[in-house]
């Protein structure tokens, strides 16, 4: 039998998250692969830079906790096809949270993943769930 915890349970490890990476988070949209975990090095070109809304995600619920406020970067920084995500606390040296990008689909969703210095990124979905409920 695999390991089961009640939704309370889950709810406060998903809201732990937020707390653990802080109030003035930083997500950094990148190029290529994502590295094999949050302790290694960056990889990809940054082609956008959002600094999260202070209350960055909503409080979890149903053993699921969504983005809340508008992720938005109003001038992309360089030119090239999104495919991984990186969130940093406030240094935006560490990294605390990493996963895929797509349009639609991924950890991370886009409005769009081709992008072009000076376009406008908008993150149109964001969820984290607890599979252990």
């Amino acid at each position: 039998m695999a390991l089961q915890l009640s939704t309370a349970v889950c709810n406060a490890r998903l809201d732990a998250i937020e707390a653990a990476i802080g109030t003035s988070a930083i997500m950094t949209i990148r190029t290529g692969a994502a590295p094999a975990n949050c302790a290694a090095a960056n990889a990809g070109t940054v082609l956008a830079t959002i600094s999260l809304p202070s209350d960055w995600m909503a409080a979890a619920s149903g053993a699921s906790k969504a983005k809340s406020g508008t992720w938005q970067d109003s001038s992309a920084d360089a030119t090239g096809t999104a495919a991984h995500f990186r969130i940093h606390d406030s240094s935006a040296t560490t990294c605390h949270l990493q996963g895929t990008v797509g349009m639609g689909s991924g950890d991370l969703s886009l409005d769009n993943t081709s992008l072009a210095v000076g376009q406008t990124v908008t993150i149109t979905g964001f969820t984290l769930s607890d599979p252990n409920t």
